[in-house]
Formats: structure tokens, sequence, C-alpha cells
């Protein structure tokens, strides 16, 4: 009887663990190279952007939103297809912005949706976002996209950040980090 009890004891007394995927971590140059920019000039628009490393080493996402020509949006993305994300529930992200709206997306294999999650900045403080996967929302070209095969992490082939909505003028995004959340039941 005792075994059983200490058995029931060791199984069931650990909380679950988590384990932290780093996917960016400008602290060690990890995701810091490669990004790619796509601003609305690929359909006429004029807004710019432009991501680089800041002297205090953190990734900056910056430029103008402009609304002429049918424009208004700057995004960044980075290609992560070489990264094992399997068992990855949450992604969580540590960022400072400028106190506007801004869309983490996540773009997976042969397929044209964006998985998305808006989230809002606090003017020059630094914030924790918490995205379990299971609330990113398929999107095309802006639109929800209710018609997109369901997400699976596995599938990720890309991360990246967006500014829209009509949200015109300077726009500034630091990322410190991107991680992706294993939670591990298998104690």
């Amino acid at each position: 009887m005792k075994n059983i009890i200490f058995v029931f004891l060791v199984l069931f007394s650990f909380p679950m663990q988590s384990q932290n995927l780093e996917i960016i971590n400008t602290k060690n140059a990890k995701g810091v190279n490669n990004w790619r920019v796509i601003n609305d000039n690929v359909m006429g628009g004029i807004s710019n952007s432009k991501i680089f490393q800041n002297s205090s080493g953190e990734l900056v996402f910056k430029g103008s939103v402009s609304l002429e020509n049918n424009g208004g949006f700057a995004s960044c993305r980075l290609d992560i297809s070489n990264v094992d994300l399997v068992g990855v529930t949450s992604f969580h992200l540590r960022v400072k912005g400028d106190g506007k709206i801004y869309q983490f997306r996540v773009g997976t294999i042969n397929n044209y949706a964006n998985y998305c999650f808006d989230f809002e900045t606090q003017k020059d403080k630094w914030i924790n976002i918490n995205i379990p996967i299971d609330i990113l929302t398929p999107r095309i070209m802006g639109r929800y996209s209710p018609q997109s095969p369901e997400f699976k992490i596995e599938m990720t082939r890309r991360i990246g950040f967006l500014i829209s909505n009509k949200q015109q003028g300077e726009f500034n995004l630091e990322i410190m980090s991107v991680k992706g959340s294993k939670t591990d039941i298998n104690l």
C-alpha cells in the first residue's frame, strides 16, 4: 500500500512542465537575420518599412503606413521552415511598441492564409504577449477566411508582423523575443 501511495504522489504531485523553444532571441542573435519586408507597394501603395537591429540589439520593425493609392499596410516576415515546432501550443512575444495595434502572423506550407493574432502595444513599454495557437485566425489579404484549412503547427513555414487597419503614419515596433511553448505532459 505504501508503494502505491508513493507512486501516486510521484505521478501527480509535479506540475506539468513547459519547454520554451527560442525562435527569436536578440540577446544571442537567434532569428535576427533573413527577414523580408513586404509592404502595400506590391499592390500600388506607397507605405514603407524596414527591419534592423538597434544599438541595444533588439529587432526594430519601423516605417510609415500610407493610405494613398489604396495602400495601408507594412509587414515583415522570417522563414522558419527549418525550426521544428511540433508540440508547440502557444507563442510568447516580448515587444515594445508605440501604442498601435500590430498583428502576429504565422504562415504555413501550401496555404495562402496567414494565421493571425492582433495585439495592442503600450507606448514605449516592454510587454509580454501569450498567444495560444488555437486562437490564431486564418486571414487572406487581410480578410477573415473561414474556408481555410485548420491551423497545424507542424506546417509552419514563417512568422511575421504586420501593421494595417488604416493606422496611417509612422510606426515603430521593437522585438526582443518570440518563443514557442511546448507543454510536456509525459512526466
